[in-house]
């Protein structure tokens, strides 16, 4: 075995480890998913961690209604294949009710906004554990996070108040009220993640791979164009590009890189000699230094 197999079989084992843990400790959890390739690579980890049996808990989609096509095509194909349970929450019934005020202007996103329908489903549903696939390399204040990262009664998270997680004993004790975040693959890197995905033959939704793509240029990012979601500009033109999407987040927000990676071997390759996190092409995490942080501190994921 090559160092690079054992290290991606310990980061396996101890994915489901904490799956395994989730469904012993807590009455009610819930699997975060959003088709992403972290949300996927979670759904194979939970499907290994309690074979032959049936996944234990639910999936559930905060749907924004921004999603790529693709993204949705995949999740309903992939619940089906699996036989599991999906729950779909939307971000437009959130602002049909008035609880939260769509954005306007030339970056206009719901992305923040899925923070309030995502606690009204958990509310709803009283899960008391939610498992996202959230991982440390990404960003600064998710390398903040516990394994087991408790939530209060408002879903609020306090950085400054979280339990020490010592010899991978994880606590998940909690008051009337709170919940908790898991993140499974807290440990993992993007390039760990397309690691596995090629180890285990993983379909993924074709937008990961590159594609020729109407697109147009913004900021020094690529846009998509095929879609009135993404606010454009009469004088940024169109054209069209060979491209990839390192992260797949609403389409308003998630910018799409130069690629000719048309296969996982290449994706990986690509990683590897890539100096750019993956969250470069995110244009929510660049509205402020503290953008996520304090999202995650008003109960975003």
């Amino acid at each position: 075995m090559n160092k690079d197999t054992s290290h991606i079989n310990s980061l396996e084992n101890e994915a489901i480890y904490i799956m395994r843990e989730v469904a012993a400790q807590f009455e009610k959890p819930v699997l975060l998913f959003s088709g992403g390739k972290d949300s996927i690579t979670l759904v194979r980890l939970a499907v290994k961690a309690f074979y032959p049996a049936k996944v234990p808990f639910p999936l559930m989609h905060i749907d924004t209604g921004h999603n790529f096509p693709e993204t949705i095509e995949f999740r309903d194909r992939l619940v089906k294949e699996l036989g599991l349970e999906l729950i779909v929450r939307n971000v437009q019934d959130s602002i049909d009710q008035g609880k939260v005020k769509e954005e306007s202007g030339r970056y206009a996103s719901r992305n923040m906004l899925q923070t309030t329908t995502l606690l009204d489903a958990l509310e709803e549903f009283k899960f008391d554990a939610a498992i996202g696939g959230a991982r440390r390399d990404e960003e600064k204040a998710r390398a903040k996070e516990r394994i087991f990262s408790v939530r209060d009664d408002f879903g609020q998270w306090d950085e400054k108040n979280q339990r020490p997680e010592l010899f991978d004993m994880l606590n998940g004790e909690i008051d009337h009220g709170q919940n908790v975040r898991v993140f499974p693959i807290s440990n993992w890197t993007e390039l760990d993640v397309w690691s596995y995905i090629e180890k285990e033959n993983i379909e993924i939704p074709s937008i990961y791979f590159a594609h020729k793509r109407k697109v147009f240029l913004r900021d020094g990012m690529i846009w998509s164009a095929d879609d009135e979601v993404v606010y454009r500009d009469e004088h940024e033109e169109v054209i069209e590009e060979m491209v990839r999407f390192r992260t797949v987040g609403d389409m308003s927000c998630t910018a799409a890189v130069l690629s000719d990676a048309v296969s996982i071997d290449k994706v990986v390759e690509e990683i590897r000699d890539s100096s750019i996190s993956e969250r470069g092409a995110r244009i929510d995490d660049k509205r402020s230094e503290a953008a996520m942080e304090k999202r995650k501190q008003q109960g975003y994921f």
